[in-house]
């Protein structure tokens, strides 16, 4: 394993709450970084989206704006849309809200949301912003999929698909403005167009010769020049990729099932993978065929890059649990992540 160091720049920042979930915002200008935290205070039982602004000097991560939130955030996304900035956050109660963000200062303008019990009686698993930041997408353990409109001053839904407790999603990612990805239990994952309803247009079941039928997709992520593959990362420090040109066999780059008669495959962890995005920092073959670099965040507190046929980078080895990560899209080699220890790190590579 490689350890990429010598040219890593690494700030960690304690919170004194525990971050369930951290998201650069889209660039408001050259000078100004922001990123959104969702927080959970333990000690007066309250939960919060907090915008920092991000400043190398004097201090990396400087507190700029709260809300309070009804109840614990279960998936937290940023988009842009409408000339505003906005983020979106599902919680364990069930309930969506949208918050609207200034788009010169980042300042929280205004909210409308979804109550629980609406969308999903369950929590919330995942939400997904579409690029534009104009629509939705809701997953849940119940087997609701809702796509939810936003609009400047109110949210209209309506439920694409209900598998009555059937089948239960629980990660989502939108790769076109009609298509999205959704993966569940037994490393299931199944492709939607919402040109075609009635259900998903195509399916693939993780039962690859290792009889994996317990593990659980955590994460998906499809990069917008191919959105014929999707990149998936869950338990057993599983990260595959399904291509959906050849879509009966996953291609395994790191977990459970690399070394089923696939030596040149190297497990960056053994535990849950808990989120994956694929890496536009890192320079890759550029054959069609060959699957794009991607970091990984897992319980084990591995922060990592994973590369096809290639040996893995470790970024980051913490004495505990790495929630969340996301790349900076604008300067993607800066990436913000959250400890369990109550703390914040970002990462600046050179």
């Amino acid at each position: 394993m490689a350890v990429f160091s010598d040219r890593l720049g690494i700030y960690r920042l304690p919170q004194h709450k525990y971050v369930d979930a951290v998201r650069w915002l889209p660039l408001l200008s050259a000078f100004d970084r922001f990123a959104v935290l969702a927080l959970f205070d333990s000690d007066s039982d309250s939960y919060s989206i907090e915008i920092h602004s991000f400043k190398p000097n004097p201090l990396p991560l400087q507190p700029q704006y709260s809300w309070v939130s009804p109840s614990r955030i279960s998936s937290l996304k940023a988009s842009q849309f409408l000339q505003k900035t906005i983020i979106a956050a599902s919680t364990f109660s069930g309930s969506l809200h949208v918050l609207f963000s200034d788009s010169t200062d980042a300042s929280l303008e205004s909210e409308i949301s979804i109550p629980e019990g609406a969308l999903h009686s369950v929590p919330v698993s995942c939400i997904d912003l579409m690029d534009s930041g104009g629509e939705c997408v809701t997953v849940g353990e119940d087997g609701k999929v809702n796509l939810v409109s936003i609009g400047n001053s109110n949210l209209n839904y309506r439920r694409l698909f209900d598998s009555s407790g059937l089948v239960s999603y629980t990660a989502a990612k939108w790769a076109s403005p009609v298509e999205f990805a959704t993966g569940g239990y037994g490393f299931s994952l199944q492709w939607w167009d919402q040109r075609k309803p009635g259900g998903p247009v195509s399916q693939f079941k993780g039962d690859w010769g290792q009889k994996l039928t317990s593990g659980i997709v955590h994460s998906i992520d499809i990069h917008p020049s191919r959105k014929h593959t999707c990149l998936a990362g869950g338990s057993l420090g599983t990260v595959f990729a399904w291509d959906l040109r050849w879509q009966k066999q996953p291609i395994t780059l790191s977990g459970a099932g690399a070394g089923a008669g696939n030596t040149a495959v190297q497990s960056i962890s053994e535990s849950e993978v808990w989120e994956v995005q694929y890496d536009r920092c890192m320079k890759s073959n550029t054959s069609s065929t060959h699957i794009l670099p991607s970091m990984i965040c897992s319980e084990d507190g591995i922060l990592a890059v994973i590369e096809q046929g290639e040996e893995p980078i470790e970024l980051l080895a913490e004495p505990c649990a790495i929630n969340s990560f996301d790349i900076d899209r604008h300067n993607p080699s800066d990436v913000i992540c959250s400890l369990e220890w109550e703390a914040v790190a970002i990462l600046t590579r050179q």
